[in-house]
């Protein structure tokens, strides 16, 4: 029986960029499919913004996300993260390409990679639209099927279905109806995945 992984994330987690590539990895290994849900926080469980959290938070919440990336082999960038718009229109992107068939995996990497570590301003059309391109995909034509009604209806049924889950940050995995929250659960997963489920 082919298991499957519900995998909750969205373009704008650094945390979902830096274990981006080690998920797919583990998914593999282990002959798993993934079912993405792209989404946002979802605030009505306890999610809380970086931007809303007291300043000793988000000083630790920075140094963990370097000690991390170091560790997964990223590189973060924050040094325009002001100046950058929101990136919540790529997970639309990437809806659109799920919804096609398409390699979302690669899509989801590339738009990350560009936003995490290059910096690049990936709330606007036309570089989403070109990082796309490079990636090997139509970027127009995936940019206008994001603009769609149903793609947004999936981005908000997807919120929803999250919701309903009990999930709040991201990335989340899902595993036979049990919740690894953040890239760092990934061991958890690992071992529910080679069937040794700890119980909590």
């Amino acid at each position: 029986m082919t298991k499957t992984i519900d995998y909750f994330f969205g373009i704008g987690s650094p945390w979902a960029f830096i274990g981006l590539e080690p998920f797919a990895a583990l998914a593999s290994e282990h002959g798993a499919s993934i079912h993405p849900y792209v989404i946002p926080l979802i605030e009505d469980n306890g999610a809380i913004y970086s931007r809303n959290r007291p300043q000793a938070r988000r000083a630790y919440w920075v140094k963990d996300l370097k000690r991390w990336a170091a560790l997964r082999g990223k590189t973060l960038n924050f040094e325009n993260r002001a100046a950058l718009s929101d990136p919540t229109p790529a997970g639309f992107m990437v809806i659109a390409a799920i919804d096609a068939g398409q390699d979302w995996l690669r899509l989801t990497k590339a738009l990350q990679e560009a936003f995490w570590t290059r910096g690049e301003d990936i709330g606007r059309a036309e570089v989403r639209r070109a990082i796309a391109d490079k990636a090997g995909f139509d970027g127009a034509v995936l940019e206008q099927r994001a603009q769609a009604e149903d793609v947004q209806a999936i981005w908000k049924s997807n919120a929803e279905t999250a919701k309903a889950a009990g999930v709040f940050g991201l990335p989340t995995f899902r595993y036979e109806d049990e919740l690894y929250w953040g890239q760092d659960s990934l061991p958890f997963l690992e071992r529910h995945l080679n069937g040794d489920k700890i119980a909590a």
